[in-house]
């Protein structure tokens, strides 16, 4: 097991599936003890808080639904009782906001509740988390972004999704400069199409997949392990010259 990230502390909302989990898992794998936030799936939660610890890793399952009226302040309880073990004083190292919510809606056809559960989700909950993570966050720390190809390429069809990714991305501008003077080190992630549980259908329809390829100029179908690599540079020492950035994790999608 690596130790690129050893006796480093981390929590990852969204982290029962698809980015979120193999983000997780990989951060267990170069030695951090990984907070898995989750919302609803606790099964898969804590199955992969046991197969980090199968591997030798160390995690836990940190509930809490994002979305919700005093989500953030939950969120941070909910972080001190499940990981007391790893985290005795509440500090942690790395802050990764992964989780948000989705729409495939065009804009004729949005309504404003939805649009407000995405805002609710996708931008308030970060904003708010990483606010009471700022007296816990270790100088020299790492809050890594989640952010989407859909805030700067053009997706009629994920409007609300789209703008709330450029909004997290103008998140990340400004708070890198705010916490620069700490050493904490602000970046956003923006995967194209990854094959996660919200893509599964792109598995069994060539024909859908074989166009999205198309437009990638590797070739392929992006992997939730793909962006986890990305993350995992950014938390390490060697990303530690890089702030306030939105690095592009499409495989160069319509270049």
């Amino acid at each position: 097991m690596s130790s690129a990230l050893e006796n480093k502390v981390a929590l990852v909302t969204g982290g029962s599936h698809g980015i979120g989990r193999a983000i997780a898992e990989r951060f267990a794998r170069d030695g951090a003890a990984v907070g898995i936030g989750f919302a609803h799936d606790e099964t898969a939660a804590h199955d992969a808080v046991e197969r980090i610890r199968a591997n030798g890793g160390r995690a836990f399952a940190v509930h809490t639904e994002l979305g919700t009226d005093g989500d953030a302040a939950r969120l941070w309880e909910a972080f001190d009782e499940a990981g007391h073990e790893h985290a005795e004083d509440g500090k942690l190292d790395i802050l990764v906001n992964n989780a948000a919510k989705g729409s495939f809606a065009r804009l004729a056809e949005l309504a404003e509740e939805d649009f407000d559960k995405v805002y609710a989700a996708s931008v308030k909950a970060p904003f708010f988390i990483t606010k009471l993570a700022l007296p816990r966050l270790r100088d020299g720390g790492r809050i890594i972004n989640i952010s989407s190809l859909a805030a700067t390429l053009a997706s009629p069809q994920m409007i609300a999704y789209g703008a709330a990714k450029a909004a997290l991305d103008a998140f990340t501008l400004a708070l890198a400069k705010d916490l620069g003077p700490r050493g904490i080190t602000v970046n956003s992630v923006a995967p194209g199409v990854i094959l996660t549980r919200n893509n599964a259908s792109l598995r069994d329809n060539e024909q859908a997949a074989a166009q999205v390829v198309a437009r990638v100029a590797l070739g392929r179908l992006g992997q939730p392990e793909d962006v986890a690599g990305i993350a995992a540079f950014l938390a390490s020492d060697d990303g530690g010259w890089v702030t306030g950035q939105v690095i592009d994790a499409s495989g160069g999608t319509a270049l």
